[in-house]
């Protein structure tokens, strides 16, 4: 049995648990990886004005999209020290940005580097929202971890904390995207969720609903760069995108793909489960943008704005 202490550590190991990884701040230490090289970027202007842009919804959890003026190159822009994805031409650039769910409603800063070095500072609003709130039972041994379990939870946070920090000098074809599985969704993104009357952390992803067996496919074209089997994510496969767009695919009962392959939007990737930390067969959809975890509804194509589950509070 754990003694007083470590439980409590138990406790707060819980509510950080590797789904939230991406919600950890920007600073990985040795996972960091740098700014991608000027020559990486050169994109000609049709290149970048042919991506789609997900909806906008500056809100945490959401996604901003800030125009940036024209220059013959894109210029580097961060936010809090990471680098955002930059879409556009000639005639004008945009960073296409994920805010984080902890972020405070105000005022934002990008850093925007021009080409010769030059520094300037665009501004953006990030408006309040609040989520609803889901209270779950789920078996006391993945709520009071065990000294081994702890001890497991440990070891898969640092490393995936390195595919969390990912960042190619691929440019994403597209910002929307397919939905990944079949189903209704079970549990939306940003719910506040109460586990055995504990509160934790805001779910981090999108819920869906389906069979064991049911396929998963990649939700974008992208690379396999981490697959896996995790304490409280089970079956697990990540995607890199481009420029800081990641995409995570939990609970799985097949993984049909291996890291370094580099998969269509909509082929198969794996199949839906129950593995890892669950109620039922489901699969946990995730969307990460400049290591920001983003709702994935704003990148999938029909979506009416009143099946968000959250709500800006000023409404």
């Amino acid at each position: 049995m754990l003694q007083p202490c470590a439980r409590s550590r138990a406790r707060r190991v819980f509510a950080a648990a590797s789904l939230l990884a991406l919600s950890a701040p920007p600073a990985f230490g040795a996972a960091e990886r740098p700014v991608v090289e000027r020559a990486a970027v050169e994109r000609t202007a049709v290149e970048r004005t042919a991506v789609e842009l997900p909806r906008v919804r500056s809100v945490p959890g959401g996604v901003a999209i800030i125009d940036l003026d024209g220059s013959p190159l894109p210029p580097q822009v961060t936010l809090d020290g990471v680098p955002v994805l930059v879409v556009g031409g000639d005639g004008g650039w945009r960073a296409v940005v994920g805010i984080r769910l902890d972020t405070d409603a105000g005022t934002r800063e990008l850093v925007v580097r021009r080409e010769g070095g030059d520094e300037v500072r665009r501004t953006f609003v990030v408006a309040p929202a609040r989520y609803a709130e889901q209270r779950l039972k789920v078996a006391p041994g993945q709520v009071e971890l065990s000294a081994e379990d702890l001890a497991r939870y440990e070891r898969e946070r640092e490393h995936l904390a390195v595919v969390a920090a990912t960042r190619s000098d691929l440019l994403p074809g597209t910002l929307r995207m397919l939905q990944p599985t079949a189903g209704r969704r079970s549990s939306s993104f940003g719910l506040r969720r109460v586990f055995n009357g504990q509160a934790r952390n805001p779910h981090s992803g999108m819920d869906i609903a389906a069979p064991t067996g049911a396929p998963v496919v990649a939700a974008a074209a992208g690379r396999v760069i981490d697959s896996g089997d995790y304490f409280f994510n089970g079956g697990t496969v990540w995607l890199d995108h481009g420029s800081g767009l990641l995409t995570m695919y939990c609970h799985l009962s097949a993984i049909d793909v291996k890291p370094g392959d580099r998969v269509a939007a909509g082929q198969r990737i794996g199949a839906v489960g129950a593995s890892g930390r669950v109620t039922g067969p489901h699969l946990h959809w995730s969307v990460s943008l400049n290591r920001a975890l983003v709702d994935p509804a704003l990148f999938l194509d029909g979506e009416a704005a009143g099946r968000r589950q959250a709500v800006d509070s000023s409404r």
